[in-house]
């Protein structure tokens, strides 16, 4: 059984520390020398797309994976000597599903209580405020089974607060979950952090979701290509982004680049490229090359401009070479 009595913290408590961790599964590598820090009672994201690392990480950090090379620490403990002492101190949830179906929801998270020693008055305040707080009150008594995946979702990050623990590591959160369910848990989520100085730590490879965390790593093939706010990463692109669409992209480079002096990333069937004053650019580009330019986009940096703008290729493409 596991104790509901954390041990004593030390002034790195509520943190995460990665530092050089690599991970193989036979000759493939997973992850290359991850390093980054998540600060106490923020709610840090790792982004990125399916097959980029996130979930290896995620079993290392949760004490299901050992580690293979580097080190870590949660709460000033060290993973790979302490995972005991650190498993009383996280909260998880996965992104499969662990709910018993022909169990209530009441059940489950009884259940879930009594492997923290959590019982009698404490255990039936913590289920209630539990329920509470995730609007399943009135659904307590309904089987597992007989809900929708966006109720499973609450249930089961409901199980993984029981037991009030000081850091929270969440694995694509939102999954399952239709938009006002969405808004709901990150609105839970935030007053968790702010309420009770909870560490948050999410894997997600949606944006919408990552505009959320007070910090983000991006993950590519198993390495953290950069780290800040979500400001900073869209300020890091440098200027506007222009799409340009052509029926010869690389002809139409070549142009840009010798009137110009800025060099076009090719995208798939497209050019793009970062400019100080897109808006001025986009005029020039039309008046210069009328028969060349089929369509134009111009917008500011969003986090997939980021992600382009840190490997050379496109986030779902990353999906599909996995």
């Amino acid at each position: 059984m596991l104790s509901n009595t954390p041990p004593q913290e030390t002034a790195r408590a509520s943190r995460i520390v990665v530092q050089d961790i690599s991970h193989h599964y036979g000759q493939r590598r997973a992850l290359n020398q991850l390093s980054f820090e998540v600060h106490t009672g923020e709610i840090f994201g790792l982004l990125g797309p399916n097959g980029g690392g996130k979930t290896t990480l995620f079993r290392l950090l949760s004490t299901l994976l050992p580690l293979q090379a580097g080190s870590a620490e949660i709460a000033g403990l060290d993973l790979a000597t302490r995972s005991q002492e650190i498993r009383n101190l996280i909260g998880v949830t996965f992104q499969s599903p662990s709910l018993d179906g022909k169990l209530t929801v009441q059940e489950n998270l009884k259940h879930q209580a009594h492997l923290y020693g959590i019982s009698g008055a404490l255990m039936r305040d913590r289920i209630a405020n539990a329920l509470s707080r995730l609007g399943l009150t009135d659904r307590k008594g309904d089987l597992a089974e007989s809900l929708s995946g966006g109720l499973k979702r609450r249930v089961e990050i409901a199980k993984g607060l029981l037991h009030s623990p000081r850091v929270l590591l969440l694995d694509e959160p939102s999954t399952g979950l239709d938009p006002g369910a969405r808004h709901d848990l990150w609105k839970y989520l935030k007053q968790l952090q702010q309420e009770n100085g909870v560490t948050i730590l999410i894997t997600t490879h949606l944006m919408e979701e990552a505009e959320h965390c007070d910090r983000l790593g991006i993950l590519n093939r198993g390495e953290l290509v950069t780290c800040g706010t979500p400001d900073e990463l869209r300020a890091s692109v440098g200027g506007d982004c222009l799409t340009i669409q052509a029926e010869h992209p690389d002809e139409l480079a070549r142009l840009i680049t010798e009137k110009f002096g800025v060099s076009p990333q090719r995208i798939n069937a497209s050019l793009r490229l970062e400019h100080p004053r897109g808006h001025e650019f986009l005029k020039d580009l039309i008046d210069a090359f009328p028969d060349q330019v089929t369509s134009v986009s111009l917008g500011k940096p969003t986090l997939e401009d980021v992600f382009i703008h840190e490997t050379g290729h496109q986030f779902w493409q990353a999906e599909e070479s996995e």
